[in-house]
């Protein structure tokens, strides 16, 4: 059995994203791609260089075969991936009408990851990584969806993983009075949570970044990153408390799935030992470099290119010819 750094799990869904900025009544074309977000922080993680385990529930339809193909593609072990003929694989479609406006049209209510329950998990495959990935979007999808991932945690306890926690906000799928519930429950667990301040506020009710950081923290030794968008981010932890710079971003292409390179980010410098402002700062410029590409994860880049991206101006690049 391969080792693991990173386990994941939730719903990956068929994503269909027109290149023109138009409503997609008037669109005709429509490119098919994936998106999820624990897929995106898997093939993020991979592309840095990690050993990542992805889970899903997927539907036995030619949709659920090309997610899978997609992201074993990316060098992810989708060996404990089920396939189900009840339900099918589910499907965004996202409309860009510019850089800064974007909307997602989901068609994933009863779909094959809505399924996902704890007796789909496997503990000696989930036990083996060294951290367990939770998204708050896979305990929306469904009841049986909310006991897997409260099975996720009692399997990392019982194996001493650090659970990273990304909130990842989505009303379309359920009531803020449940997200807050949930989400606090996850929290009280997790020992790194990684709220947009939005997040953050609605999580606690302050309303002040500091805190906000406070307030998830609590007594116990956790760290909290909060995400602030092209400002950057803010570090709390029991030794440690920074703003950390973001990047410049030349040209918003499209927003969607720069919260999960960050979290990619974070979990790879973690799992390298890094210094907490080293760590946020490269989940930054992650982040930064996911915002000037198109799609969920075509913009994910290897450690290498990160790097590059981070090499102050003046400094020696590679030179393409």
């Amino acid at each position: 059995m391969k080792k693991l750094d990173v386990f994941t799990f939730g719903e990956t869904m068929v994503l269909f994203q027109p290149e023109q900025m138009l409503s997609l009544e008037y669109v005709h074309q429509f490119p098919k791609r994936i998106g999820g977000a624990e897929s995106n922080v898997a093939i993020g993680l991979s592309r840095l260089g990690h050993s990542v385990g992805w889970f899903s529930k997927l539907g036995d339809d030619p949709f659920g075969r090309y997610i899978q193909k997609y992201i074993r593609g990316e060098d992810v072990d989708t060996s404990s991936c089920l396939f189900t003929d009840k339900a099918p694989t589910g499907l965004l479609f996202k409309e860009q009408l510019s850089p800064d406006d974007v909307n997602v049209y989901y068609y994933r209510k009863g779909s094959a990851a809505s399924l996902i329950g704890p007796d789909d998990l496997n503990e000696e495959y989930i036990a083996q990584a060294k951290i367990l990935h939770i998204s708050g979007i896979t305990p929306a999808l469904s009841d049986s969806s909310y006991q897997a991932v409260m099975k996720a945690i009692e399997i990392a306890k019982k194996n001493d993983m650090k659970i990273v926690f990304d909130p990842n906000l989505r009303l379309k799928l359920w009531s803020v009075e449940r997200a807050r519930e949930v989400f606090i429950e996850i929290a009280a667990s997790a020992d790194i949570i990684l709220p947009g301040l939005d997040e953050g506020q609605m999580m606690t009710g302050e309303t002040e970044v500091e805190k906000v950081a406070e307030a998830l923290m609590g007594d116990a030794d956790k760290t909290i990153i909060i995400k602030l968008g092209s400002k950057g981010a803010y570090v709390h932890s029991k030794n440690e408390k920074a703003y950390v710079e973001g990047f410049p971003v030349k040209q918003i292409v499209d927003p969607v799935g720069a919260g999960d390179g960050f979290a990619a980010g974070i979990i790879s410098g973690i799992l390298r030992n890094e210094p907490l402002q080293t760590v946020v700062r490269r989940a930054n410029a992650i982040g930064a470099m996911v915002v000037g590409t198109s799609g969920d994860v075509e913009g994910l880049p290897t450690f290498k290119a990160v790097e590059q991206f981070m090499t102050p101006t003046g400094e020696a690049r590679d030179v393409k010819r």
